[in-house]
């Protein structure tokens, strides 16, 4: 199989989702896609700390999803982004309450980068 990304040419602040990434990130977006199941998006509204336990995540796993530690998530364990949003998604925090913390920004001061009429 030929390679696709040439490592010869970074682009920087980027980091790209290789098959290590995905390896890495297997329990965290199993996790997150088990989420698209709406008993699942209850029990886990319902009683987090129940549904965390009787997931296969690692206890660091787990404790990254309590912290919302979506940048460690995402750029140390191999998160997918579209992964994670559904976690997101049944917490309350959307694509730019993450962006923003991926950047290290409030979320009113990411929106403050946006040209996004509406995006509040």
């Amino acid at each position: 199989m030929a390679e696709q990304v040439d490592k010869s040419r970074p682009i920087a602040n980027t980091k790209v989702f290789t098959d290590e990434e995905t390896r890495r990130g297997y329990r965290l977006n199993k996790f997150a896609m088990s989420l698209c199941k709406p008993q699942n998006r209850d029990a886990f509204k319902e009683n987090e700390e129940a549904f965390l336990a009787a997931s296969d995540l690692t206890e660091v796993e787990k404790q990254l999803i309590r912290d919302r530690d979506w940048r460690a998530i995402m750029d140390e364990y191999g998160g997918n982004i579209y992964m994670i949003m559904k976690i997101g998604a049944v917490i309350g925090q959307g694509l730019y309450q993450i962006g923003a913390h991926q950047r290290g920004q409030t979320y009113e001061q990411f929106l403050d980068t946006r040209n996004a009429s509406g995006a509040r």
